[in-house]
């Protein structure tokens, strides 16, 4: 759903005709499958004999946090990867420093740049799914 989503924000703003529309694609599904089970754990725990609105609010507030948190993660890896180029050698204090700070500018770009794109159907969808798990859940006394 969230390369759905990225997808049809980049035909909105027709940008769809990028030459790495493969690739942008790609980030935000493997962003959204990683996370899924990471943030169905975190919120089953939060919300556990807790009222339905609570889990309501715990599940979306897990899998979206952990969808952007994820993906985010993913771009500052493939954003390291391309500036590794340019850094110290392996192991030094300044190659700690250079990744350090290349995947901080990383996730920070990601988050000004990325995460519009969930907008048009992310966040309907994450409403959605967290209704229906929390409501389910509460049914079968989880």
């Amino acid at each position: 759903m969230m390369t759905l989503s990225a997808w049809f924000s980049l035909w909105l703003r027709e940008n769809d005709v990028t030459f790495h529309l493969r690739s942008v694609l790609l980030l935000y599904a493997l962003g959204g499958v990683l996370a899924w089970p990471l943030s169905l754990f975190a919120a089953r725990f939060a919300a556990q004999d807790r009222a339905v609105e609570t889990r309501f609010a715990a599940f979306v507030l897990c899998l979206a946090a952990g969808t952007i948190g994820t993906t985010a993660f993913l771009f500052a890896l493939d954003y390291r990867v391309f500036y590794s180029q340019w850094h110290a050698t392996t192991g030094t204090l300044t190659w700690f420093f250079q990744a350090l700070f290349t995947s901080l500018a990383a996730i920070y770009q990601f988050l000004v740049l990325g995460v519009r794109h969930y907008l048009p159907l992310g966040a309907v969808a994450v409403g959605i799914v967290s209704l229906w798990l929390a409501q389910r859940d509460m049914r079968q006394g989880r």
